[in-house]
């Protein structure tokens, strides 16, 4: 069984920051790529920045040069530094792994259970 949790979420004023963790646990053989997502009310859920187990990176155009993502590989754990943060930033974040199971030949896709980031005044 792998789980991927989520921490870091809350209420922050206009430029504000925050950073997000997903520690992935469980029965892991190996973790591909792992991102963050988020979904606006009534909108899409949209990939906000991804990085590969070798580190390379990417991000949505509107986070880029704001969000950092990075992961400790040792932990099994994602970040997500959001910085400069904007009320078009609000949303549910979550967390995305392609993780191969112990005693399994396949990655699967896991989510976390999402962590609420409301950016206000």
């Amino acid at each position: 069984q792998v789980q991927l949790v989520e921490s870091g979420g809350g209420l922050v004023q206009p430029g504000g920051s925050l950073r997000l963790s997903c520690a992935a646990s469980g029965s892991i053989l190996h973790i591909g790529t792992m991102a963050w997502y988020r979904q606006a009310p009534g909108k899409q859920r949209e990939l906000v920045a991804a990085v590969t187990s070798g580190g390379d990176t990417n991000y949505a155009d509107s986070v880029k040069g704001r969000f950092t993502i990075s992961r400790d590989n040792a932990k099994n754990t994602v970040y997500l530094q959001m910085n400069s943060l904007k009320p078009a930033d609000t949303a549910v974040y979550y967390c995305n792994a392609i993780v191969q199971p112990t005693a399994e030949w396949v990655h699967r896709d896991y989510w976390g259970q999402g962590t609420q980031v409301t950016v206000s005044s």
